[in-house]
């Protein structure tokens, strides 16, 4: 690796964890270094770290020296077949990097996965699934007008598939087949497209006669949901992998995982701090950090009864009825979600896929 890439994946242990999940997304490498000021090798960061710690109920301010793994694989650069055996550790280890250490601990090189391979990454091979996904597709997409006076926002294009094409791609590539859609508005429209289009998907609906709410339309699952389920808004575009959600997801034992992706908030007015009415101080455009409910939900099958068929509910009231009796969970992301329900964030993915004359 050329030194410059290499540096970039060095921090310090005193960087927060909000600058670590930036540098991630910069370097759009999966694994940061944690080294000291002479870059002695002292742990690892990635993903799943930033996670368990944000569950743990760290902060984003908090150093990442909370949340790096210290035991962590490594080869040293005396090796005499050095590339053979990254490549021996990585296939035992189903690892994609691997730091070169000189005699001191310092780090000198990372060869990864895609050095030692033809293939772009070590793949898992994945099974097919039969949990089900649920796909909530009969809003009127109101903050999409003037598109949805024309088109159901299920069909609004993204490129050239519509967004259900590449919610059931992000699925599918995970192992999940299967999927149930809630219809309303334009119910014909999607009714025809997923009739005609030949998917490599098992395909089935449930059809509203009333606005039931963002989750009232599951009270018309009865007798369809066979096990664990997801549920994910037709505005939701989640880049994650479904089988770790859902792994996670019947490891903590939970009746609903709700999936969180962070967000910065901010304030474009300087935030006044007071004390029975004394200034403390003034906070100029302050920035707050937050976890946002993505749309996206893991539900156990029985979480169908608490939605009594034909009524309307809405998201917050199954939350607090569920989680009066049973366990609810977070599990947070920090990038890769997209909420195409809004006209700028659509115009903004559309720009990401080279397509803006289209917009």
């Amino acid at each position: 690796m050329i030194k410059e890439k290499l540096y970039s994946l060095l921090i310090l242990p005193t960087m927060t964890i909000k600058e670590a999940m930036q540098k991630l997304g910069e370097t759009q490498e999966k694994i940061l270094f944690v080294v000291d000021d002479n870059k002695r090798l002292l742990g690892t960061v990635n993903d799943g770290d930033i996670r368990r710690g944000l569950i743990r109920g760290l902060s984003f301010t908090d150093y990442v020296k909370k949340i790096m793994h210290m035991k962590f694989s490594c080869i040293s650069r005396n090796v005499s077949n050095i590339k053979e055996t990254a490549k021996q550790i990585m296939t035992e280890k189903k690892i994609e990097q691997i730091p070169v250490l000189d005699q001191e601990g310092v780090m000198v090189d990372v060869i990864l996965w895609t050095d030692v391979l033809e293939t772009k990454k070590y793949q898992q091979t994945r099974e097919n699934l039969h949990n089900q996904v649920v796909i909530m597709a009969g809003g009127k997409g109101t903050r999409l007008d003037p598109f949805t006076r024309i088109l159901p926002k299920p069909l609004i294009p993204i490129g050239n598939k519509p967004v259900i094409e590449h919610i059931m791609a992000s699925f599918h590539q995970y192992g999940f087949h299967r999927f149930i859609y809630t219809l309303n508005y334009k119910k014909e429209y999607l009714k025809l497209f997923l009739k005609e289009n030949i998917f490599p998907y098992s395909i089935d609906w449930v059809e509203e006669e009333d606005y039931l709410g963002t989750v009232g339309s599951l009270g018309l699952l009865t007798g369809k949901i066979e096990d664990t389920f997801f549920v994910v808004n037709c505005d939701s575009l989640i880049d994650a992998d479904f089988t770790e959600v859902l792994q996670w997801h019947k490891k903590q034992g939970a009746s609903i995982t709700i999936v969180g992706c962070h967000n910065e908030v901010k304030i474009p007015y300087g935030v006044l701090e007071i004390s029975n009415g004394k200034l403390d101080r003034i906070k100029e455009k302050p920035v707050h950090d937050v976890i946002i409910n993505t749309g996206l939900y893991i539900m156990e099958p029985y979480i169908v009864s608490y939605i009594p068929a034909g009524k309307k509910m809405d998201i917050d009231e199954l939350l607090s009825k569920v989680g009066k009796e049973k366990k609810i969970c977070v599990y947070p992301i920090y990038r890769g979600w997209v909420d195409i329900g809004q006209l700028e964030e659509y115009k903004n993915t559309i720009r990401m896929l080279g397509d803006i004359e289209s917009v």
